[in-house]
């Protein structure tokens, strides 16, 4: 396992989609679409990359198609040209969005990681061709349950500017500990204006009520974390109201943290085809 963590080779070249705020960075492993089945799109968590799914991309999906992208901001994306606008959770979204119209996605089942599973909520009324989403380390907040979503861990989430060591601590925190060198790499290289917008605009409530939205929404959704995550509130997690939870409770893995799917990738990415198996997707 701890092999498998450190190396991060993504499959085939890096392709490029030019949004309004920049240029995104993406992994598809099927770019002549020759797949039937709606893709599988990986969205990373803040001061992170696509590299992070590196495990489940090199998975077997069966015959699906899967993406990877980089935020802008972040990997190998360019920073945001507008980055009070692109830096949010509504902002990247938005990116995304534009992103999948380009590739002619009509169709995706969104695998979110921690910021990417709050981008991933964002999408819900914003993409109309959201089949599924899947969210790991995302609380579903509003802005009256944000003390009790998150657990109060001491984090660099919201910090522009940050030293090299603080950077490796951050990464570890979020990945594994000690990180690859690849995680701290991708911390470093975030645009720290991100970190820093994105963190006021969702602690300011400027984003969707997301609580309402899971109560709500029919949309196929799963909850798998880590039991021992330092960000997330289980007992907030659990105690929601959803209108369509993959088995009806959230999936918790015991003795993983934040970033389960690279702690424990096969026992994920069996989670993920279940999931996708038993809603049909």
């Amino acid at each position: 396992m701890g092999n498998e963590r450190e190396s991060c080779s993504l499959p085939g070249a890096t392709r490029y989609v030019e949004t309004r705020f920049g240029r995104v960075a993406y992994t598809d492993t099927d770019p002549g679409r020759s797949f039937a089945e709606a893709p599988l799109l990986f969205v990373h968590g803040n001061s992170s990359s696509r590299k992070v799914f590196h495990a489940q991309l090199a998975d077997d999906f069966g015959p699906r198609r899967l993406l990877a992208l980089d935020l802008l901001g972040h990997g190998d994306s360019d920073d945001a040209t507008d980055p009070e606008r692109a830096y949010t959770q509504r902002g990247y979204a938005a990116t995304i969005t534009e992103f999948l119209h380009a590739l002619g996605v009509e169709r995706v089942v969104v695998v979110g990681w921690s910021l990417g599973g709050h981008i991933g909520l964002e999408l819900v009324p914003r993409f109309s061709g959201l089949a599924g989403l899947v969210v790991t380390g995302t609380p579903p907040v509003n802005k009256d349950t944000l003390t009790v979503g998150f657990q109060p861990a001491v984090s660099y989430a919201g910090v522009e500017h940050i030293t090299g060591d603080q950077a490796a601590e951050f990464a570890g925190q979020i990945t594994v500990s000690p990180p690859p060198e690849w995680a701290v790499e991708d911390v470093r290289r975030t645009d720290g204006r991100a970190r820093r917008i994105m963190f006021a605009s969702f602690s300011a409530g400027h984003d969707s009520d997301q609580k309402a939205l899971v109560a709500q929404s029919p949309l196929p959704l799963a909850i798998i974390d880590g039991r021992d995550d330092p960000f997330i509130g289980h007992d907030y997690i659990a105690s929601l109201t959803y209108a369509a939870l993959w088995r009806g409770t959230p999936t918790v893995l015991e003795g993983r943290r934040h970033a389960a799917f690279l702690e424990d990738p096969s026992r994920y990415d069996e989670l993920l085809r279940a999931f996708l198996h038993d809603n049909r997707l």
